[in-house]
């Protein structure tokens, strides 16, 4: 394998790998990572680079400016954290209660900075920005910094996020749809309310919740064809306070998840039949509240291929691997709306056994830094590459 031309020393590396550390010790929630943003902004200043924050909430852009006038290709980590204990056991682990990196986006933020250092000591044509972003988890950073500027000017875009079921050292990429589309609904049902053991006399707004639930179902199964994917999953549902009282009302909360933006389109017609019927047949009135979050995403085939090239250059032939589609919901897919990009997959887990790892979003997920000069690397060089083909085309 050859070795990639944009590497990190071991002292960077350790250095990183404490850094990263620090952020996972003292994670923020959405939208609430003021402290992340400071640290981030003390490095960028250590390295002379020149940033703009409060950018969609605590988001950060920075530009670094090439040698010549060129393209502006950017580069893209999220910041914010999770509301799940953590249980990792780690002696560096979470010290708010309630709050933990459980995504790895700790790592994210460190591999872009150390990226940022790499293309520091290079010269190149054009301009890498740099864009740390808040409140992924909820759907809502991508758009707050794409309506402040944060795409500008920019030619093509990157991502990429750890995967702790892919061993540290290997890549996962493809071309077209990778991640699915996110939505929210939220359901409320109205009966009337009385005592359990004169349901007679009551409305009962959980039987009818129940039969939603179920009906739901059949919105996959029987009116999306089996060669579309589609998941709706109910994951809430708060109803009455005691055994023996039949409430006034039920309300559950769910996601949509597609895979195909003609299936997204078709779904707020279909929830809102289904569940509108199912209750008036239950003698209860339904309020659907349909909210559309972020879209498939879909890398754009070039960019896929250029994320490609990059893997083979940093770890190799072996270690690049086609992406497996998944359900999972990024917004990235945001920006991937408005300019061309990829997103791909960096190996965060242990080099044997990986598939048994514990997956993102739980409570003992833990991240093997391996993967942060890795991804650094990739990063770095994906912006150089990019960089000096559009400056100078064949």
């Amino acid at each position: 394998m050859s070795k990639p031309s944009l590497q990190l020393n071991e002292k960077q590396v350790a250095e990183w790998i404490e850094f990263r550390r620090d952020l996972h010790r003292y994670p923020e929630l959405s939208f609430q990572e003021s402290e992340t943003a400071a640290k981030v902004a003390e490095r960028l200043s250590e390295m002379g680079i020149r940033y703009e924050t409060g950018v969609g909430g605590h988001g950060i852009v920075a530009d670094i400016p090439g040698t010549e006038p060129g393209p502006t290709i950017a580069l893209r980590a999220d910041m914010d954290a999770l509301p799940i204990q953590e249980e990792s056991g780690l002696p560096f682990a979470s010290a708010r209660p309630g709050v933990m990196h459980a995504c790895g986006h700790d790592a994210h933020t460190t591999i872009l900075l150390a990226a940022a250092q790499l293309l520091t000591q290079q010269s190149f044509p054009g301009t890498v920005r740099l864009l740390f972003q808040s409140a992924e988890e909820i759907n809502a950073g991508a758009k707050a910094m794409i309506e402040e500027g944060a795409l500008s000017g920019v030619s093509e875009i990157y991502g990429l996020h750890n995967l702790p079921t892919l061993s540290a050292g290997k890549i996962a990429v493809c071309s077209g749809a990778m991640m699915g589309s996110v939505d929210r609904i939220e359901i409320t049902l109205e009966g009337r309310g009385g005592h359990g053991a004169i349901p007679d006399q009551s409305i009962d707004p959980i039987v009818c919740a129940s039969a939603v639930v179920m009906a739901l179902q059949t919105a996959v199964s029987r009116e999306i064809s089996p060669f579309q994917p589609a998941v709706i999953t109910i994951g809430s549902l708060q109803a009455g306070d005691a055994n023996n009282v039949i409430p006034h009302r039920a309300v559950m909360t769910g996601t949509i998840r597609t895979f195909r933006p003609d299936v997204q389109r078709r779904m707020p017609d279909i929830i809102q039949r289904i569940v509108s019927r199912v209750a008036d047949g239950y003698r209860c009135s339904a309020d659907i509240q349909y909210i559309h979050q972020v879209p498939v995403l879909e890398n754009h085939d070039e960019c896929a291929t250029h994320v490609e090239a990059a893997a083979k250059q940093v770890v190799g032939s072996d270690g690049l691997q086609q992406a497996e589609p998944t359900m999972a919901g990024e917004d990235f897919s945001v920006y991937l709306k408005q300019v061309p990009g990829c997103f791909f997959w960096i190996g965060s887990g242990p080099k044997e056994n990986a598939d048994q790892a514990f997956g993102l979003h739980h409570p003992r997920f833990d991240l093997n830094e391996e993967c942060i000069p890795v991804g650094a690397s990739m990063l770095a060089e994906i912006a150089m590459q990019r960089l000096f083909a559009i400056t100078t085309p064949e």
